[in-house]
């Protein structure tokens, strides 16, 4: 394993004074465990504050090799065998017969930081929803219909059985192979309300569940990275639009009425929104990794590696929010037991651990939603408008990534890879940015058809003549989070192609042009998204729409548009994302995505309060992947109307060849084109 050498620990022992040798290479490995671009950069100015530059190059040499040394060990199905060996010994030992792997961390994000790809170091499966059963003999693998392809190409089929996790729940799988064995899992990694799901199982199928103290795969990863130190930084209310005590004093006031006393937040996205704080310990997200207990007359306890801060930070957040370790909050949670207090706690989200030291401690569970998701959904004008403006220069990038595509593609010299960083190039010239919001999914072909796909050097592809391009991208800008996916034709694209990209995009105007009143949900408008692919007998697995956040999570609850069902009524101010698609397995891939804002609207004679789309995306959408034929004429005056926007806004921060290109790609359709 790569190591910190001495001549760097005892630079870091000079420059922060106190600090032991063991602590200057715990701190050098977490920011080596942060991500990449986003978290180890940054973590690197930190670390090396004072120090000459040559030495701090030497320092960040040492931490970029041993972060490199980290990544590669993920994501590789070679060691699957051995690894599951170890496991499955290191389950023997703690009395267990089997093991729940989720792909989650304390803090259930969708991204995860080094330390929690126990998945992707078990399996090999690098997808962003997933999870293992591993019994002493057998093991499964599930994930959703997005990951059908990748999951077979990862995982070793001779290890682990593979499994859609709708159409083969894993619940059910372990009840009919579990019977009278101890299957253990992690409470810090499992909420409330899963758990009971996974109880319920266990009644059913006559198995124990049992807790670990310490995670089998904990134990026997031998070189598993320590927890990240990103930096946390303050974000000032010119991009949040109010202060974090006023904030603190409307979920307080939230607590409150429900005659809560205090709330345990465990999300990072609802503690860097209460706290107006951003960092930096997840992929593509400006998460700080913390926990938090809001008390209800507004002062809160931020449980927070102080490593982590940023000389500015403290003072930002005031005499009322007290920094503590972050292994303090056991101590924290037992003390509101002593009190008798009554806790809001999300089951949904936060760790059973927390619920269940809570209750040992005899606190009384108010088990409700975290009190920040609907306000924090709820966009104020000031991060409206920096969604519209960080829309706008996003468009400008894309745009000049179409143009550069158009011209590059043809000669089939462009691949997926090359594809992808050329658009992360446009994107960086903003200075704005401070990451992709998710690594791009750039599908040429038949890996277009994979919903969730990933490029690799082994599965990266040229973009062919006569085939479909797919890319879905968006960035992490001060001001906002952008999202968008466009469709593009690579030379002349066939009859069957245009059919289904035009049914797809019937689908996204028939979101964008919705009107709806207040009270309505996603799950009430998702069937029109889908309306004219369902009549040609088509459908996509993946839901219209999701939140988006305000320089946070690129996917944010509780908003969303799916006909799964869920989500809450939609309020104006929330982002939410209008994505219908298409996908032929084996051939290509189909998704138009703009993001969209909620507002209120003015319907002339209406009887209720009406709410209805803004949309802020702009970009061009390929007009030789439109049959006019299949529109009707309002269709095609939408398309018309919202590509003169996109030329309007866009023209003047382009440069004069983008301009032009731009006014080609967005010429009207003509009336005349119009089907009935």
């Amino acid at each position: 394993m790569t190591k910190i050498s001495p001549d760097t620990v005892k630079l870091l022992c000079d420059l922060h004074g106190g600090l032991s040798a063991q602590g200057a290479r715990d701190w050098a490995a977490g920011v080596a465990a942060s991500p990449d671009r986003f978290g180890t950069r940054q973590g690197l100015d930190l670390l090396t504050a004072g120090a000459p530059p040559d030495k701090a190059a030497q320092v960040a040499r040492e931490v970029d090799a041993l972060a490199a040394h980290w990544r590669d060990g993920l994501g590789d199905r070679q060691h699957s065998a051995d690894r599951l060996a170890r496991l499955r010994e290191e389950i023997a030992a703690q009395d267990l017969d089997g093991f729940i792997v989720p792909m989650t961390d304390a803090h259930q994000g969708e991204y995860l930081p080094r330390q929690a790809e126990r998945l992707a170091w078990l399996t090999g499966f690098t997808g962003s929803a997933g999870m293992a059963i591993v019994l002493v003999d057998r093991a499964g693998v599930w994930s959703d219909g997005r990951y059908t392809l990748q999951l077979r190409e990862q995982v070793d089929g001779s290890l682990f059985s593979l499994h859609h996790i709708t159409e083969a729940p894993p619940h059910d799988w372990l009840a009919a192979a579990a019977a009278g064995r101890r299957i253990g899992y992690d409470p810090w990694l499992h909420t409330p309300d899963g758990l009971a799901r996974w109880r319920r199982a266990a009644e059913k199928g006559g198995f124990d569940l049992v807790p670990v103290e310490r995670n089998p795969i904990d134990r026997v990863w031998d070189d598993q990275p320590p927890p990240p130190l990103g930096p946390v930084r303050p974000h000032t209310e010119m991009f949040t639009g109010r202060s974090a005590q006023d904030k603190r004093t409307e979920i307080a006031g939230l607590l409150k009425a429900a005659k809560a006393d205090a709330a345990v937040l465990s999300l990072p996205e609802s503690i860097a929104w209460l706290f107006n704080i951003r960092g930096a310990d997840v992929p593509r997200a400006p998460f700080p990794h913390a926990f938090a207990v809001l008390r209800a007359d507004a002062t809160a306890d931020l449980f927070l590696d102080r490593r982590k801060m940023v000389p500015e930070l403290r003072g930002h957040l005031g005499n009322e929010v007290t920094v503590q370790p972050p292994d303090r909050l056991g101590d924290a949670l037992d003390r509101l037991g002593r009190d008798r207090a009554t806790v809001r706690l999300d089951p949904a989200s936060a760790p059973s651990w927390i619920a269940e030291r809570l209750t040992r401690a005899g606190a009384v569970l108010d088990r409700g939603a975290d009190p920040c998701l609907e306000p924090k959904a709820r966009k104020n004008a000031v991060e409206l408008n920096g969604m519209r403006a960080a829309h706008l220069r996003d468009g400008a990038a894309v745009t000049r990534f179409l143009k550069w595509l158009d011209g590059a593609a043809p000669g089939g010299q462009v691949d997926e890879m090359t594809a992808a960083a050329q658009l992360e190039a446009f994107r960086r010239s903003n200075k704005l940015i401070q990451d992709l919001s998710f690594d791009t999914i750039s599908g040429a072909g038949p890996n277009g058809a994979i919903v969730h796909y990933r490029v690799t050097a082994e599965s990266n592809r040229r973009l062919e003549p006569e085939s479909l391009y797919l890319v879905d991208s968006g960035a992490q800008y001060l001001d906002g989070t952008t999202d968008i996916t466009r469709t593009v034709a690579i030379g002349t694209p066939g009859a069957e192609m245009r059919d289904r990209f035009t049914r797809v995009l019937k689908g996204h105007i028939a979101i964008a042009t919705a009107l709806f009143p207040r009270g309505t949900t996603g799950a009430q408008l998702d069937s029109l998204a889908r309306a004219a692919l369902w009549q040609a007998g088509l459908d996509y697995d993946h839901g219209t729409g999701h939140g988006v956040g305000s320089y946070l999570g690129v996917h944010e609850g509780p908003q969303r548009i799916s006909k799964a069902g869920g989500g809450i009524a939609l309020a104006p101010g929330m982002i939410i994302s209008n994505e219908p698609g298409y996908y032929k397995e084996g051939a290509y891939g189909i998704r138009i995505e703009n993001l969209v804002a909620v507002i209120e609207v003015e319907v002339p004679g209406a009887e209720r309060e009406m709410l209805g789309f803004e949309t802020i995306t702009r970009a061009p959408i390929d007009r030789r992947l439109v049959d006019p034929g299949l529109l009707t004429r309002a269709e095609i005056a939408w398309l018309d109307d919202y590509h003169a926007a996109v030329r309007g806004s866009l023209a003047p921060l382009l440069d004069e060849q983008a301009a032009a290109w731009l006014t080609a790609a967005t010429a009207p359709l003509g009336e005349d084109a119009a089907g009935q």
